[in-house]
């Protein structure tokens, strides 16, 4: 039917129900997937797989609009995420504005036992990214517990992130994030768009100092550098966030990212993650599969 023709059998003018459309689609309640693959890009998630001792790889198709990777990435993940949660299962969450896209894409459901638990602390100023905001708005679409780390993700220095990390709180999360039956991830490059760039949370001499030290972006805001270790930096010093190196109990870990940019960081992550599933896009897949 027409939008004319909805508004004609249910009695509202043609612009609310345009409106309704709009906010069906933007909350998720209705949502429009193609379902055919791309040859090649089924190609490339064999090479993956193989090449990566992935469990499952998703590559996107390459967009002509390279600014729609993070979304079109994240709407995969949210489609994953639905068809791969169970009663009880406990999540645990990174950030960026990748993961942020998939909200949407995430099935509602009634309570079941599930417990989301964010892996990293906040922001200190409001923005669409948010750590704490986004395990919220997951937590609230699968009517889950929600397990939130109180505290701003840089602390002013490393004796106040000791004293942060002995909160009971906070240490009930660090705890539980150990303990995961599926870790949810992203990367951060260190180039001008950036999200540290952009929300200022690190200054422009600490970027260059990290670049210096080698490294070449972020899992869960510890820089790490090309072969996927922790560089010796105080800025990981401060950081309020699960370690790395304690999700590798989780039962999958699923790595969700790309754009060329993130080519490096990515690479980075699988060496130091051995993740279980990644969804990245075509011409990142490329490179990954090459070597």
């Amino acid at each position: 039917m027409t939008q004319d023709e909805v508004a004609e059998v249910v009695g509202l003018s043609r612009t609310r129900v345009l409106r309704i459309l709009a906010a069906a689609r933007n909350d998720g309640t209705v949502q429009i997937r193609v379902t055919s693959r791309i040859s090649s890009c089924v190609e490339l998630e064999r090479r993956l797989e193989e090449r990566w001792g992935l469990q499952r790889a998703i590559v996107i198709p390459r967009p002509k609009d390279q600014s729609m990777i993070p979304r079109i990435i994240g709407r995969e993940l949210g489609t994953f995420l639905s068809q791969s949660v169970g009663p009880d299962m406990s999540i645990g969450l990174g950030w960026g504005g990748t993961l942020t896209a998939g909200v949407t894409a995430i099935e509602p459901r009634s309570e079941n036992g599930l417990k989301v638990i964010s892996l990293l602390g906040g922001l200190t100023k409001v923005s669409l990214v948010n750590p704490s905001e986004f395990a919220w708005r997951v937590a609230d679409r699968l009517s889950a517990e929600c397990y939130l780390m109180a505290a701003p993700v840089y602390a002013p220095d490393e004796t106040t992130r000791d004293a942060l990390l002995a909160h009971s709180g906070i240490a009930e999360v660090l705890h539980r994030a150990g303990r995961l039956d599926m870790a949810i991830l992203s990367v951060g490059d260190l180039t001008p768009h950036s999200i540290f760039v952009r929300y200022g949370l690190l200054s422009t001499e600490e970027i260059a100092s990290l670049e210096q030290a080698g490294a070449v972006g972020d899992v869960l805001c510890r820089f790490i550098n090309a072969e996927g270790e922790i560089v010796d930096h105080p800025v990981n010093r401060r950081v309020l966030a699960a370690h790395p190196d304690d999700l590798r109990a989780a039962r999958r870990t699923v790595l969700a990212s790309g754009g060329w940019q993130k080519v490096t960081i990515i690479r980075a992550a699988l060496k130091m993650l051995s993740p279980s599933v990644l969804i990245t896009d075509e011409t990142v897949a490329e490179r990954l599969a090459a070597g």
